[in-house]
């Protein structure tokens, strides 16, 4: 097993400086929108990973596809890093400038370019927030159902391959991007893919570059797939006596076919410290927080069904929210379970890994994933998109405790284990970013890796792509 890096210690490299001329050159182009104030460079520098803030020298505030590419060629002209920024939501490192160099800021990039509602399909720029989205096209009757919580931008959902609670039916960003506007290393701008559902003209470059993050070019704009707003939708919950048993509830529910929308697990961890934050009063036990969509009758179906299942595996409490008031409440607190867990243990910080196994292994990765959280000792928490076999566990230790730090580690380290052991990945949906780039060997192999290392040199041979990050070149 290839150990990670640990979340304390960043990976040693020789730093790249930026150039006076280069330097010159971005701020003449772009004024004050071209930032190395040291409170704009530290906020670029930091994710929602363990790792220390690794500022980059120099921000750039990027508001269209032809400035991002006059950045990028003034950086492959001087051998300068890139690393593109959307919200800094990412978990493993993503952000972090290792190598130095800018950081090229989308977030001002946020126009609807093309909406085509009568083909389900829009195109926006990458800066563009989930929720930005869905409340502009909320009027067309169609909504983007990728949702992993965070209110993370389009662009840097497509750079990570993003999933999250409605993944389980509506699949994840791979499955609902279509085509990516791309300025390479180079400089290029290229365009992958069309807005037909599907194609067969040469290599597959828009999966190329969704889950690449950002090491192989900055995606500046992505056409998606959007779908039509359910006719009736009603969430419900559900607490078991034990773990296993809503785990094993949630198995049975897909082995059957049943079209959930979303089932959301959270141990009696999770549940006690929303409950703290968000005051909803629930009861403290493990507990599935599901959704269904559909007509009035399919989802009234869904729901029996899966009240049926729960309560032959000792399902209890089994309630409805039906108004999207109560939906709202319920989903907001169950997105907040991050930030509640922070705020459970003050001066903490969260080491958070997820994996994902076939669905018929969930249950026995889970049983031994707790089992050694709880031999630990140190305070944690378990959510998960268990519909598809998906779940996060967040460790919670005290800020520069390295005995705490190594023990957090070392039980992630045995939950990828498990993992892989089980014919799943290493992460589902976060990414290998810095912090599971051993683990990525293991799961691929060598040889795989190094096939990967032939793509990035192929693509960015000057390795100024968000560089240090999946593998080490």
């Amino acid at each position: 097993m290839n150990a990670p890096v640990p979340s304390h210690v960043l990976p040693v490299y020789e730093p790249r400086p930026l150039p006076p001329a280069m330097r010159s050159a971005l701020q003449q182009r772009f004024g004050a929108r071209c930032s190395t104030a040291a409170a704009v460079r530290e906020q670029h520098g930091r994710d929602e990973s363990p790792y220390p803030v690794t500022p980059p020298e120099a921000v750039v505030f990027c508001e269209s596809t032809d400035e991002v590419a006059a950045v990028v060629r003034l950086a492959a002209e001087h051998g300068v890093p890139v690393i593109p920024y959307g919200t800094g939501s990412s978990l493993e490192g993503h952000l972090l400038a290792v190598q130095g160099g800018i950081s090229i800021d989308v977030a001002g990039m946020t126009r609807i370019v093309h909406l085509h509602p009568e083909d389900l399909t829009v195109t926006v720029q990458a800066g563009v927030t989930r929720e930005q989205l869905n409340r502009e096209i909320k009027d067309t009757g169609l909504f983007f159902p990728i949702d992993p919580g965070a209110n993370a931008s389009l662009g840097g959902m497509a750079a990570t391959r993003a999933s999250g609670t409605n993944a389980v039916r509506y699949g994840t960003m791979r499955e609902n991007v279509l085509g990516l506007t791309v300025v390479t290393a180079s400089g290029e701008v290229i365009r992958t893919g069309t807005r037909a559902k599907k194609s067969s003209a040469g290599y597959d470059l828009t999966r190329l570059f969704v889950g690449s993050e950002g090491t192989l070019g900055v995606i500046t704009e992505v056409t998606l797939k959007l779908y039509p707003l359910p006719e009736a939708v009603s969430a419900a919950i559900c607490h078991f006596p034990t773990i296993a048993g809503a785990v094993n509830a949630t198995i049975q529910t897909i082995q059957l076919g049943v079209p959930i929308a979303r089932c959301e697990l959270l141990d009696v961890n999770a549940v006690r410290m929303v409950n703290a934050q968000s005051g909803l009063g629930l009861r403290e036990s493990p507990m599935l927080l599901m959704e269904f969509h559909g007509s009035d009758a399919s989802v009234k179906e869904q729901a029996e069904t899966v009240q049926a299942i729960a309560s032959e595996l000792g399902g209890e409490d089994f309630a409805w929210a039906t108004t999207p008031e109560e939906r709202t409440r319920l989903w907001t607190a169950r997105h907040k379970a991050y930030f509640a867990g922070m705020q459970a243990n003050p001066g903490c910080r969260s080491v958070t890994t997820d994996t994902c196994v076939p669905i018929s292994r969930l249950a026995e990765i889970i049983e031994g994933s707790v089992a050694d959280a709880d031999a630990t000792g140190l305070p944690y928490y378990i959510v998960g998109h268990v519909g598809d076999g998906n779940f996060h566990l967040a460790y919670l230790v005290k800020d520069g405790d390295a005995a705490q730090r190594a023990l957090a580690e070392g039980a992630s380290q045995r939950m990828v284990q498990r993992a892989l052991a089980l014919e799943g990945t290493c992460t589902g949906e976060h990414g290998i970013g810095l912090h599971k780039m051993g683990f990525l060997v293991d799961e691929a192999g060598a040889g795989t890796v190094e096939l990967m290392r032939q793509v990035k040199r192929a693509l960015d041979p000057k390795n100024i792509m968000n560089p240090g990050k999946i593998f080490v070149l």
